[in-house]
């Protein structure tokens, strides 16, 4: 479906990721992981055709370097961190931006009843359709992130990329998104890959991780395969393990605490 064959590219010449190969199955997550710096949103770009690159992304054995944004796009679809806002459209005209390269005559012809339809869909799959005519410079960080998760759906792609998808998320929207994505992912060949700097997120997502570190892919396998101590300490350069061991026995004693608490029956 997906193949990323030897694949480098950076910047102004200089080569950020380094020979990368990695092959996408669909109806699967993968998760790419690693520290700041290491490459995972170059790869990302590299992998929608928005940066060049060396070596060969093939997407149905065709590689995007010599397919029309267009078309493109009706298959890959980005969703990136919030950035600056620079123009003002109301919720539902920014979902529906997600629909422009499935209208026959571009973005200026008049939506179908169809592309309405579809656009309040997504709308209510993340639970924006009650703030459908507000601005979107009006909105909080959270909200923000499911507009344009609903723009990225309303494109209607087989791939979602994502680049740090649950920043601004509050703890309850991030795992109700990491719940939709996955049951997404399992339907009609979609697939997701995901770059997250949250591991506990990544695991919930994910059935494959990606590990990265200076620009080269380290280890690539199911998460049961790949996540171990040895190679954590290796990318992130610290106990991993011992970090989420010693904060789930922080929270087993708040745990523990609270059920030992009496409970205090009200007398009215």
């Amino acid at each position: 479906m997906f193949s990323i064959q030897n694949v480098s590219a950076g910047y102004n010449g200089v080569d950020v990721i380094h020979d990368i190969n990695i092959d996408v199955r669909e109806n699967e997550n993968i998760c790419i992981l690693g520290p700041n710096g290491c490459g995972k949103s170059t790869l990302l770009k590299a992998m929608t055709g928005l940066i060049g690159y060396k070596g060969q992304i093939l997407l149905d054995g065709v590689d995007i370097a010599t397919m029309k944004r267009k078309e493109i796009a009706k298959n890959i679809a980005m969703m990136s961190q919030i950035s600056s806002i620079y123009f003002s459209y109301s919720v539902y005209e920014t979902v529906m931006l997600g629909r422009y390269n499935h209208m026959k005559k571009g973005f200026f012809k008049e939506p179908s009843q169809y592309d309405k339809e579809f656009v309040m869909h997504c709308m209510d799959i993340v639970g924006v359709s009650d703030i459908g005519e507000k601005q979107i410079t009006e909105l909080s960080g959270g909200q923000l992130q499911r507009v344009f998760l609903a723009r990225t759906l309303a494109q209607d792609p087989r791939i979602i990329l994502l680049d740090e998808p649950t920043n601004h998320l509050d703890l309850k929207h991030q795992t109700e998104l990491m719940q939709y994505l996955q049951a997404w992912s399992k339907q009609d060949g979609h697939t997701v890959i995901g770059v997250m700097h949250d591991i506990n997120l990544a695991l919930q997502l994910s059935d494959r991780a990606v590990f990265m570190s200076d620009g080269k892919l380290i280890s690539d396998g199911s998460m049961a395969q790949t996540v171990n101590g040895d190679l954590m300490q290796r990318v992130y350069g610290m106990d991993v393990v011992g970090y989420m061991q010693d904060s789930y026995q922080m929270w087993t004693e708040i745990a523990s605490d609270k059920a030992k608490k009496p409970r205090i029956h009200r007398v009215v």
